[in-house]
């Protein structure tokens, strides 16, 4: 998996796409598809699709909608020139009355005609901008998945859906924090600035080395942790809605879109 995942950072975003959807990477998608947005997936029946975009609209950091599909249409025509939402993303969890049931590496067979897909801006996108400026990133040298912790800072709810929101950490040397909180709040649709900066207990967290998802990482001497808003806090919105079928990302697994990074809007123009 390392090799394909070095081999992969070289490549352009439809070659990465392409062997996502040919199920020959299945992994995270940190450090890949440079300078395009990434996005989280939550995917439900239309039928509590409006609850859902309300549940987006009231919780902005988390959830920065950028982008979704029509009903029964798994083509995310905005994102990109060529997306198939059921099988362009590397793993998916799938959801059952609010239990995540299984994993898999494409939903072809489990399509339904009453979905509606939306893709939510990731952080991953503003790490493009922090490697550049010359900000190493422990997860991505080590090729593991960010830590994502279940916080103590509740969403507004919108229907069904609500709970805990969900934050990413990234230990940050302590000489170059003022510059990162800096560069990511350069990027709203990519969760923007940290929600917290420094005592996880502060919110919530009893043990940063155990995260609720993704992989543990180091916070050294000299380093702060930082957390930012997490796209998989829809994740625990859907846990709490208990529908009957739902489908997301399995975090830390993207959706690597056609639009830039730092582009003024998330609908690509014909």
């Amino acid at each position: 998996m390392n090799q394909i995942f070095d081999r992969l950072k070289t490549q352009s975003t439809p070659a990465v796409r392409a062997q996502i959807r040919a199920c020959a990477y299945a992994g995270h998608t940190a450090g890949l598809g440079k300078n395009m947005l990434q996005a989280n997936l939550a995917i439900l029946p239309a039928s509590h699709a409006l609850d859902f975009m309300r549940f987006c609209q009231r919780n902005p950091k988390p959830c920065p909608l950028v982008g979704v599909s029509d009903t029964g249409n798994p083509m995310m025509m905005t994102l990109g020139r060529d997306i198939d939402i059921r099988t362009d993303i590397p793993a998916y969890y799938v959801y059952r009355d609010g239990v995540q049931a299984e994993t898999v590496t494409d939903i072809i067979d489990l399509w339904q005609d009453d979905f509606v897909a939306f893709a939510l801006g990731c952080s991953f996108t503003f790490e493009h901008a922090l490697e550049q400026a010359g900000i190493g990133l422990w997860h991505i040298t080590n090729n593991t998945t960010v830590p994502m912790f279940a916080s103590n800072i509740q969403t507004v709810p919108a229907g069904p859906f609500g709970g805990a929101t969900v934050v990413s950490m990234r230990a940050i040397p302590d000489a170059q924090l003022d510059d990162v909180i800096a560069i990511s709040k350069r990027f709203p649709m990519a969760h923007g600035a940290p929600l917290h900066v420094g005592d996880p207990a502060a919110i919530g967290i009893a043990d940063i080395a155990s995260p609720d998802w993704g992989d543990p990482a180091p916070v050294p001497a000299g380093t702060t942790p930082v957390f930012w808003a997490c796209g998989v806090t829809p994740q625990v919105a859907i846990m709490q809605a208990k529908l009957p079928l739902c489908i997301t990302h399995k975090p830390g697994a993207m959706l690597i879109t056609d639009v830039a990074d730092d582009a003024e809007t998330t609908i690509l123009q014909p």
